[in-house]
């Protein structure tokens, strides 16, 4: 019986992160030494999908495996790709050889992923890759996962659609030119039970809160223009 490689799973706490789990688990292919979650050090809660730390806290707990948070306060790329690569090189050093994330078919995502960890020399893997999307929020629900909406991008979606639970009402509600699984970055969410959960996680729903996205003109002043609306979920 050949050994198991070891692997750092990249887990955003969402939906698509539980369902990459749950398929690299039920292969066995891997060792997960760990989940590996970006967190804003300021505020403390999981970047971009707005997450407290307390609930990421509850979900590694209920999983069930050590969780590494990687804390950014810049937000920039230059900054995360630094961090990465020290914590990278100290799991390469303890035999670590794959990272796995949950994404589905953004190719130029899958390039800056794969570029960056051939830098320190580890691979990628990509379970849920071209995979169909309303295919797989379809099995991700009859799996029995539970998930709710954290972050809405107002591009494509409106303050209603944030704090919302993912169902098949939900799904069939998205306009045409949101992806399923909210690839595109439509919308983020906070998976809370499911198959791979021990127990629930408890929580309950609190305000909503709009952040405008600043751009800056060549002139200098800055414009508000579409940003995001986050439900904040408070651990109970």
């Amino acid at each position: 019986m050949s050994q198991k490689e070891q692997a750092i799973f990249c887990w955003s706490g969402g939906k698509d992160s539980a369902l990459a789990l749950y398929k690299v688990l039920l292969d066995d292919k891997f060792d997960i030494v760990c989940l590996l979650t970006t967190v804003n050090a300021t505020f403390k809660r999981v970047s971009m999908h707005g997450v407290r730390e307390e609930l990421l806290d509850l979900q590694a707990t209920s999983i069930g495996l050590p969780l590494k948070k990687m804390y950014v306060s810049e937000g920039t790329n230059t900054e995360y790709e630094k961090e990465m690569e020290v914590l990278l090189l100290e799991y390469k050093s303890k035999g670590v050889t794959n990272v796995i994330f949950g994404d589905i078919f953004l190719e130029d995502l899958r390039s800056y992923r794969e570029n960056n960890l051939s830098k320190v020399g580890l691979k990628a893997e990509f379970p849920l890759w071209k995979q169909n999307t309303s295919a797989l929020i379809n099995e991700f629900l009859s799996l029995g996962f539970k998930t709710i909406t954290c972050c809405v991008n107002d591009l494509y979606l409106k303050e209603d659609k944030v704090g919302v639970e993912i169902d098949s009402r939900f799904i069939k509600s998205l306009p045409e030119n949101v992806d399923s699984c909210g690839e595109n970055g439509e919308f983020h969410t906070f998976c809370y039970a499911g198959p791979i959960f021990k127990l629930p996680i408890p929580f309950s729903v609190g305000e909503k809160i709009y952040k405008p996205l600043e751009i800056k003109n060549s002139n200098g002043n800055s414009n508000s223009t579409n940003g995001f609306w986050f439900c904040d979920l408070i651990p109970n």
